[in-house]
């Protein structure tokens, strides 16, 4: 939550539920042979639950976030704005597509004026739903994935490599097509992170737990892969304004946030891709008062940026930052 600074703080109690709490500013600490409790005593409001699983330990390190500025319009051939992706090779640029349509990639600046349009050759588009960026041999590639599937009935999803392009190219270097299929049966997802040299996708959550799929970012092409499901981040399905809509990794490999349509939630990545109990520290984004938040991507610093889908005609798709520190 915040304080009357915009300031944004969070970390998570152990024995005990992981709850939001809405107070002041503060960080935790652990007491010798104790539970973790504030710094200065503050009256504790509890929110919600975020989840039933007990945190074994208290995660090191703490982010703090504040909201930079408001958000500033996309252009209106980004209505769809799906994922976004921080360059890596220019900077100031970030990478954000449709999730319809032409297979695009729109670069975009600080102000979400568009700064180029790029045709991924050899890409199509049934349901672009993220991108990220991740080092590949050479250099940088960006990564897109086709992954949604909101009937759960396609045989295989897509994620496309490509070496990262520049904003005046009209077109891309050849794509790569990683075609991958779940090994429990089709999923809907919209959220995907490049950590460690695989890829991980994240369901949505609106049929069953919001669960963690990954697999070697050299799988494919040719044939399909199976995805490992690595574990389930909820115990069961989740209401609307909690469902996954994007995800990405911080370049440190250090963090993963995936983004609701409500908050951005942060997990230690060797937590979450581990078998340790989760215990994720929440932010809320409501009061950038975007239509449909589904993109995001942390910077090289390991601040944030967001997008949003447009809603009428006449919302268009946005863009926001995240300032963040981490200790």
């Amino acid at each position: 939550m915040a304080d009357d600074t915009g300031i944004y703080k969070f970390g998570a109690l152990v024995c005990g539920t992981f709850v939001l709490v809405a107070a002041a500013t503060f960080s935790f600490e652990a007491d010798k042979g104790g539970p973790s409790r504030p710094k200065r005593a503050a009256p504790v409001q509890v929110e919600s639950a975020l989840t039933s699983v007990k945190a074994a330990r208290t995660p090191r390190g703490t982010l703090v976030c504040t909201v930079q500025g408001s958000t500033r319009p996309l252009g209106d051939e980004v209505h769809e704005s799906s994922g976004v992706a921080v360059s890596g090779a220019h900077a100031g640029i970030f990478w954000t597509h449709n999730d319809s349509g032409d297979p695009l990639l729109y670069a975009i600046d600080a102000q979400g004026r568009t700064a180029g349009t790029v045709r991924v050759t050899g890409a199509q588009v049934q349901d672009w739903e993220d991108v990220s960026r991740a080092p590949c041999p050479g250099g940088n590639c960006l990564f897109v994935a086709d992954i949604g599937d909101n009937q759960a009935a396609r045989p295989f999803v897509t994620v496309y490599r490509v070496r990262e392009p520049a904003p005046g190219d009209t077109a891309s270097a050849p794509a790569e097509a990683i075609r991958l299929r779940y090994p429990d049966g089709a999923q809907d997802a919209e959220a995907m992170f490049v950590l460690n040299g695989a890829v991980h996708i994240v369901t949505k959550g609106e049929t069953g737990p919001i669960a963690l799929y990954r697999a070697p970012v050299g799988a494919g092409p040719g044939a399909p892969s199976t995805l490992e499901r690595i574990r389930n981040v909820t115990p069961d399905k989740v209401k609307r304004s909690e469902r996954i809509t994007g995800a990405d990794a911080s370049a440190d490999g250090r963090w993963v946030a995936m983004r609701t349509l409500d908050d951005v939630v942060i997990y230690s990545a060797a937590e979450l891709t581990g078998s340790a109990p989760l215990s994720p520290r929440r932010v809320s984004v409501k009061g950038l008062g975007e239509k449909q938040g589904e993109g995001i991507g942390f910077t090289p610093d390991g601040s944030m940026v967001l997008t949003s889908e447009g809603g009428k005609k006449e919302d268009p798709a946005t863009f926001a930052r995240l300032g963040c520190t981490q200790s």
